[in-house]
């Protein structure tokens, strides 16, 4: 037996591990065996990583554990057999429609496959849309590199895309005086990883900065590169910006495994038929491992790791200008978490969170009770803010390898297979970096059978609507004159009128659910939650599209808001004004 494999044997056995077997595979090591509990797998996972080998699979059966399937869509038929693509991408994140849109600087057929009837259904669509400023990753790891060089692609990124981007720096408070002794670790870490503009705030000045600031705060250590935006609507600006430059998105399209010849994938066996590529990029979020199996290349595991956030009233986001958290720093070594706290948004809201607590499913969303009382603790970090301004909440589940750290790489046995797996946390700033970097190494491996040449007519800048919410009133004057339906003002909360609605709904890539519009353009994103807006909406819907309001979702297959008609189906463009009267 090697060294590494007894180190590994060591570790789990001072831990009382009998029950699990271990053995080499390729590069990894692979746990087997059985044990009672989920915290036990995992604990045991942790226990066999960066002990030298290339990653951890984790096949310990946990006796009675929930675990869910790959949810699939109802969809089966041959639309696509027979197509061929220079490449094709798994996943419709925002690691996904990052490579998407880099690839498509080229001269290549590019297709973007997506199990769900939209993008950005997972974990880029649950989180707090903070671009984080690079400080909490070790210097050597691969989220610290690309942390760093995402944060300072997004400026220009978002202009280019018509996204709404800020940067109101972040806080990370000191919880006592003793704490303030750990401020030459903070600045040396930042130092390494190449953080931009650190400084310290004592006490007087961050309550300066943030009058509503917590008294219990002793200064804090401000990172002025900290960003924000909407990491939904930043997924489909980039996928949006890729269709404008050729790549198809394939939604409602879900991989179902591969046709292997010689450690060469080929055949792409999807719902919708058998397709090939000449490189295939796993970007599968949480199911990227499952990918990884198909092309027989499982040389990691992943675990979910469940982070819920609460959004507050637009009302507080006057309360807060910068990102704040006071993480314990005396026992943070060893977390897997950066411990959440209060995040700003470019549209006012604040939010908070996230938790992080390990689970076994990997497509479960449902909150509790105790996750709202966890997050709790944030509020008290601003004075104004109270338990009644939390107007919703949601859940996020993030892809985790157990050597905590992204997999950006070709595959070592897989000769067109690439691999961006283990994007969690900062996945979101590190996607532009990621997609960089990923389309490098496409290219490399196509330029062996193709000429690869950067494309002429590649446009970087994203077809943008006018958004009414965001103008001034001369501005709205003119829109409306233009566009009558700017006129009618939708949905109360979040200013958005029939015009954008009717605009979004046409546009490049299908939105066919009330969540699509919302992960667009926030309708329904406000105090109510929908309950003024949403049968106006449903009704623009149903004639845009030519559906019937009972063939409308929510988001998705089994989510229909009606089943059946009650009277007769009258339009509401159909009404005339006496009949309202009546």
């Amino acid at each position: 037996m090697n060294k590494l494999l007894e180190k590994v044997k060591a570790g789990l056995k001072k831990a009382k591990f009998d029950n699990v077997d271990l053995y080499e595979w390729r590069s990894s090591i692979v746990l087997t065996g059985r044990v009672n509990s989920w915290d036990e797998k995992i604990q045991a996972g942790y226990i066999a990583a960066n002990k030298g080998y290339k990653g951890v699979v984790n096949d310990i059966k946990v006796v009675g554990a929930k675990t869910d399937e790959m949810a699939k869509p109802d969809i089966y038929d041959n639309s696509l057999e027979g197509e061929q693509f220079d490449v094709v991408i798994i996943g419709g994140g925002i690691t996904g429609c990052s490579i998407a849109r880099e690839l498509s600087r080229y001269n290549i057929t590019i297709a973007l496959i997506e199990k769900e009837e939209d993008l950005a259904k997972h974990a880029s669509g649950r989180n707090d849309g903070m671009i984080h400023p690079g400080i909490a990753d070790k210097p050597s790891s691969k989220k610290a590199h690309y942390n760093i060089r995402g944060n300072r692609a997004y400026g220009k990124i978002c202009e280019e895309l018509g996204v709404d981007f800020q940067r109101p720096g972040s806080f990370i408070l000191f919880n006592s005086p003793i704490s303030e002794l750990l401020l030459p670790i903070l600045m040396v870490r930042a130092e390494q990883n190449g953080v931009d503009g650190y400084k310290f705030f004592t006490r007087r000045k961050v309550k300066e900065m943030i009058p509503y600031v917590t008294e219990k705060q002793f200064g804090g250590f401000f990172l002025p590169s900290a960003g924000v935006l909407s990491p939904y609507k930043l997924t489909v600006a980039m996928a949006e910006n890729a269709v404008q430059n050729g790549v198809k998105i394939l939604l409602n399209t879900v991989l179902l495994g591969f046709e292997m010849e010689k450690g060469h994938i080929a055949k792409i066996k999807t719902n919708r038929g058998n397709i090939t590529a000449g490189v295939v990029v796993n970007a599968a979020g949480i199911w990227a491992d499952t990918v990884a199996d198909y092309a027989t290349d499982r040389f990691f595991s992943l675990h979910g790791r469940k982070g819920v956030d609460a959004i507050l009233d637009k009302k507080t986001g006057k309360y807060q200008p910068a990102i704040m958290a006071m993480p314990d720093l005396l026992s943070f070594k060893g977390s897997h978490t950066k411990g959440g706290g209060l995040i700003t948004t470019p549209e006012g809201n604040l939010l908070i969170g996230p938790t992080a607590n390990e689970v076994p499913t990997r497509e479960d969303y449902s909150t509790e009770p105790n996750d709202i009382d966890e997050l709790m603790k944030h509020l008290e970090l601003n004075t104004k803010l109270k338990r009644t301004d939390i107007i919703t909440y949601f859940a996020g589940i993030r892809a985790c390898t157990y050597e905590e750290d992204f997999i950006i790489e070709p595959s070592s046995y897989v000769d067109n297979l690439v691999h961006a797996a283990g994007i969690q946390s900062p996945g979101l700033a590190s996607a532009p970096a990621i997609a960089h970097d990923i389309s490098k190494m496409v290219c490399t491996i196509l330029k062996k059978t193709k000429e690869v040449k950067n494309k002429e007519n590649f446009n970087p800048k994203r077809i943008t609507f006018p958004e009414l919410n965001k103008l001034s009133l001369e501005d709205r004057a003119k829109i409306i004159k233009e566009n009558p339906f700017y006129g009618r003002i939708v949905c109360r909360c979040e200013q958005i009128s029939e015009g954008e609605i009717k605009n979004t709904l046409h546009s490049p890539i299908p939105v066919l659910s009330l969540d699509g519009l919302k992960r667009r353009f926030r309708i329904g994103a406000g105090r109510c939650q929908g309950g003024f807006c949403t049968p106006r909406v449903m009704e623009i819907m149903s004639e845009e599209l030519n559906i019937k309001l009972t063939d409308i979702k929510k988001k998705g297959a089994g989510s229909e808001i009606l089943f059946n008609e009650t009277k007769e189906n009258v339009s509401y463009s159909d009404k005339k004004l006496k009949t309202m009267l009546e």
